[in-house]
């Protein structure tokens, strides 16, 4: 039987994910394992990116000027610290099999996603 915590969870995901279906107009590419990049960012970067959780920015249509800050110091900055880990965000995010092309194809579709 299913906790409530991961009841939860699981109908956020469920909504975020038709919400993200119904309002994205990007284009996704595949990663190197051939999944999506918004598959990859539902299973491993929701979680935070999401909610905001641990001052992660937010992704999501309105949600630009939460990458704002960081997209000055440029792009392959952003893709550096994802890939390293940077605050409260352990190396890689939670995407244990992506590799450093798939961190930077996840981090410009959060952007993408988000204005």
């Amino acid at each position: 039987m299913l906790n409530l915590k991961t009841g939860l969870f699981l109908s956020a995901a469920l909504f975020a994910s038709s919400s993200f279906a119904d309002t994205k107009a990007v284009e996704l590419s595949a990663l190197s394992n051939g999944t999506e990049a918004e598959a990859t960012y539902m299973a491993s970067c929701f979680a935070c990116h999401s909610t905001g959780a641990a001052g992660a920015p937010k992704v999501g249509p309105g949600n630009a000027d939460a990458w704002t800050a960081r997209l000055e110091k440029g792009m392959d900055q952003v893709v550096t610290n994802a890939i390293a880990g940077i605050n409260n965000m352990p190396p890689k995010g939670l995407c244990f099999t992506c590799n450093d092309d798939d961190i930077k194809q996840l981090v410009e579709y959060m952007v993408d996603s988000s204005k």
